[in-house]
């Protein structure tokens, strides 16, 4: 048989080793780069989130400041002699939170335009480490940007900057010469319609927690039909009484403005309460007894939890709304002087309360008890103004 020689067997199998091995080498450092470039792309993809996660939660801390700022403009605007000085004060207080909400609003669109980068990236990475290995790319998985901050309706927007232009035209429009409770009509009835636009927002971008936008809805409800009955008593709304702040109840409410010369703006203010209850009292018969009953039964709860020691008459007095603020700070809820969402539910705890000492005054109370003297101050105070703007019905 012929035979190579044995060097020229040892130098040719080196050689096909050389060139085998050149061969994996290539394809190695090819399928690293592509791990590599996948690998970085990946990092970037959760440092991109995390960013955007943070962006979003400091947005949801300046749109509270800032609502809570359009809360206090509204209660020196409301408040028994605010002074043309309280007036401009309380708007220049507005310009800061303001300007920071606008910040933060801007932060976390462009941390959501990173993470839609970065998901790119790790796809474009994907398919070419599926190239190298002579795979086929895995399918594009759905984006997380819109759930880490998400989209907020461009008719919630629209109703935020058209909001906020009436305020800054209200602000404009004040001089020395107004007289002081037409400002503090105007400017108060801007600010709360502001307020419920950011309150919208609010909840839309994710910022109130599962259990706390349920109990948020069922507040909105309950105070809605509440404030439908008593439009439909005063003759201002014909629909049906379903709890949904829509065009009905809107249109319901700019009409009691516009009778009463009040801002038409459709959403519930101090001096449109004020003008409802009036109403309702001019009325007689059952809207009156509504009213008159409603107060009465304010009374009787303050002097169930002791908060009242007057007379339970059906009047509505300057010394009851001071102890209405008292029984609503005891019990966590804001302080607002009025019965709002979150008082209903406070009062019908108290209520169950005082009765149930009433009847076992010897038993010391149970462990379910002493779970019912909890309070919810944060979950429920949106919800008081969170109805003036929302809605479909």
């Amino acid at each position: 048989m012929w035979r190579l020689p044995l060097r020229a067997v040892v130098v040719s199998c080196a050689c096909l080793d050389v060139a085998a091995c050149g061969d994996d080498g290539d394809g190695n450092d090819e399928l690293q780069r592509a791990q590599l470039r996948l690998d970085a792309a990946q990092n970037d993809l959760d440092d991109a989130r995390a960013a955007a996660q943070s962006a979003a939660s400091d947005f949801c801390d300046q749109a509270r400041d800032y609502i809570t700022a359009l809360e206090r403009y509204g209660d020196v605007l409301s408040s028994t002699q605010p002074t043309v000085g309280d007036v401009r004060d309380a708007g220049a207080d507005l310009a800061e939170p303001g300007q920071d909400i606008e910040a933060a609003a801007e932060e976390a669109v462009s941390a959501r335009e990173d993470v839609v980068t970065a998901e790119e990236d790790v796809v474009s990475a994907q398919a070419a480490l599926a190239e190298a290995k002579g795979t086929s790319p895995k399918p594009t998985p759905t984006s997380t940007a819109t759930v880490l901050v998400p989209e907020v309706p461009p008719a919630s927007v629209d109703r935020v900057r058209q909001a906020q232009a009436d305020l800054d035209s209200a602000v404009e429009g004040i001089d020395d010469r107004t007289p002081l409770v037409q400002a503090g009509q105007q400017l108060n009835a801007a600010a709360v319609a502001l307020e419920m636009s950011w309150l919208r927002v609010f909840s839309e971008v994710g910022c109130l927690t599962d259990e706390q936008q349920a109990q948020a809805t069922t507040a909105v409800r309950d105070y809605t039909a509440t404030l439908q009955e008593s439009l439909s008593l005063a003759g201002y709304y014909t629909d049906e009484v379903d709890g949904v702040y829509g065009p009905a109840t809107v249109e319901a409410v700019r009409s009691l403005q516009e009778s009463h010369g009040l801002p038409v703006t459709g959403a519930v203010d101090t001096a449109t309460a004020a003008a409802l209850q009036s109403d309702l009292a001019e009325k007689g018969g059952a809207a009156e007894q509504q009213s008159i009953a409603t107060t009465a039964a304010v009374q009787q709860t303050l002097s169930l939890t002791g908060f009242w020691t007057g007379p339970v008459d059906g009047e509505w007095t300057p010394a009851l709304t001071e102890a209405l603020k008292e029984f609503q700070t005891d019990l966590g809820v804001k302080p607002t002087g009025e019965v709002d969402a979150a008082t209903i539910a406070a009062f019908e705890r108290a209520i169950t309360e005082a009765e149930d000492a009433e009847v076992t005054p010897s038993e010391s109370p149970s462990d379910d008890d002493g779970a019912t003297d909890e309070t919810e101050p944060d979950e429920s105070e949106p919800t008081e103004t969170e109805t003036e703007d929302g809605g479909s019905g």
